[in-house]
C-alpha cells in the first residue's frame, strides 16, 4: 500500500499531519498528485468551528490543482470533453454531483442534494492539503491549457468561481455600473477583477489592510477606503464623493464579517443589488431596517457552492488575464503540508493575500 502526507483536522482547532493511503481511482474518477492546494478563509471557519459542526477526521482543502497520476476506467477526457492523460495538469470543482436529484436535474442548482462535502481521512479523499487527491466519479475536473500558469489559477482558488456564481445569481456587472466591494481578500479581489473586465465605471473597495487595498487597485479598483481609518459615516461621505448621488448600483459583500451586512444594505443605492458572498462561515444575525429594501427598490441575493461551469469559466478567465493582471503574484506564501496550521493562521490574521500548500516542500 502506498501512503502520502495529508493535513487532517482531527477536531476543532486541532490539525495533524497524517500518512494516509493512496488509492487507485474508481471507474470514472481520477487520482492526481497535488501541485497546489489553496488555503481559503472558509478553511479557517471550518477549523475554528464557526462554520458549524464537521465530521472528523477530515483532510482539509477544497481548492486544488494537480497532475494526473492515474485515470479511472472509462476516462479519457475532462468534464468539458478535452482529452486528458497522465501528466496533465487539472483544476477541479470540489463537490461531486449525483445528477439524480431535484437540485441537479430540476433546479440545475448546487449543492447537490446527495453531495458529500468531506470524507473520513483514512478513506479515498479529495482534500487538497495532501500529496494526492482522489477525485470520485462525478467530481468535475478540467485540463489546464498548455500555456496556463498554475499560480495564476490557484491565486483566486474558489474565490473566482464564487464571484461568477454570485453574479449569475444576483445579475452581472455591466458597463456603467458603480460597484462597492466589501473586503479585499481573495473573494473581494476576484469581485474587483470581474467588475473591472466587465466594464464597471467605478469600483470602490473597502478593507482594513492597506496592502490588500493596494492589490485591489492593481486589479482594477478605482478607489480604496480603509476601514481602519474611517468611521461608517466617513465612509459614506467618501463613497458619495466618488460615486455621486446615485451611489452604488452593485455592492458585493466579501468581508466574511457580520457587521458588513447592515453597512452593505446601507451602501446599496436606489434600484441597486447587494450580493452576499463572504458570510458563509460567519453564523449569526445583524439588524437591518426592512423598510430600506422597499424604499430603495433593492435586491439582495446570496450565493455559494459554485457550479462546475463556474470552475471551468474561472480557469479560462484566469488564463486569459494572467499576463494582463498580476494574478500569480497574489500567492503570498508557500507552505508544506506540515505547516497547514501556520497557513491557516496567516489567513486568519489577514497577513497573507493567498497562502498555498505546496506538497513538494
Amino acid at each position: 500500500m502506498k501512503y502520502g502526507k495529508a493535513a487532517v483536522m482531527v477536531e476543532e482547532n486541532r490539525v495533524e499531519t497524517w500518512e494516509v493511503p493512496v488509492v487507485a481511482p474508481e471507474p470514472g474518477g481520477a487520482l492526481v498528485r497535488v501541485v497546489l492546494g489553496g488555503v481559503c478563509g472558509s478553511d479557517v471557519h471550518i477549523v475554528s468551528g464557526e462554520a458549524g459542526k464537521m465530521p472528523f477526521p477530515i483532510i482539509l482543502g477544497h481548492e486544488g490543482i494537480g497532475r494526473i497520476e492515474q485515470l479511472g476506467a472509462g476516462v479519457d477526457t475532462d468534464y468539458a470533453g478535452t482529452p486528458v492523460k497522465p501528466g496533465d495538469l487539472v483544476y477541479w470543482a470540489p463537490i461531486a454531483l449525483c445528477h439524480r436529484c431535484h437540485s441537479c436535474t430540476v433546479l440545475d442548482q448546487t449543492p447537490c442534494d446527495n453531495s458529500t462535502f468531506f470524507e473520513h481521512a483514512e478513506k479515498p479523499n479529495w482534500g487538497s492539503y495532501a500529496d494526492y487527491a482522489w477525485l470520485p466519479n462525478g467530481m468535475a475536473f478540467y485540463r489546464l491549457p498548455d500555456h496556463a500558469n498554475p499560480d495564476a489559477i490557484a491565486a483566486l482558488g474558489c474565490a473566482l468561481p464564487t464571484v461568477l456564481r454570485g453574479f449569475e445569481q444576483g445579475g452581472p456587472v455591466g458597463q456603467g455600473d458603480t460597484v462597492i466591494v466589501q473586503g479585499a481578500g481573495p473573494v473581494g479581489l476576484a469581485a474587483v477583477l470581474v467588475a473591472a473586465v466587465s466594464g464597471a465605471r467605478k469600483i470602490v473597495v473597502l478593507d482594513h489592510s492597506q496592502h490588500r487595498l493596494d492589490v485591489a487597485m492593481s486589479l482594477g479598483a478605482t478607489a480604496a477606503i480603509s476601514l481602519k481609518e474611517t468611521s461608517g459615516d466617513e465612509r459614506r461621505r467618501q463613497i458619495a464623493d466618488v460615486l455621486g448621488p446615485r451611489g452604488a448600483s452593485v455592492v458585493v459583500e466579501a468581508a466574511g464579517a457580520l457587521p458588513a451586512f447592515p453597512e452593505g444594505v446601507d451602501l446599496t443605492g436606489n434600484h441597486g443589488r447587494y450580493i452576499v458572498l463572504g458570510l458563509w462561515g460567519a453564523i449569526g444575525t445583524q439588524p437591518i431596517a426592512p423598510r430600506d429594501l422597499t424604499i430603495k427598490n433593492m435586491r439582495i441575493t446570496g450565493a455559494t457552492f459554485a457550479k462546475p461551469k463556474h470552475y471551468y469559466q474561472s480557469l479560462h478567465l484566469a488564463v486569459h488575464l494572467q499576463d494582463r493582471y498580476p494574478l500569480a503574484s497574489l500567492i503570498s506564501h508557500r507552505l508544506a503540508i506540515g505547516d497547514a496550521v501556520k497557513a491557516l493562521e496567516l489567513v486568519k490574521s489577514g497577513a497573507a493575500i493567498k497562502p498555498v500548500i505546496d506538497p513538494t516542500l
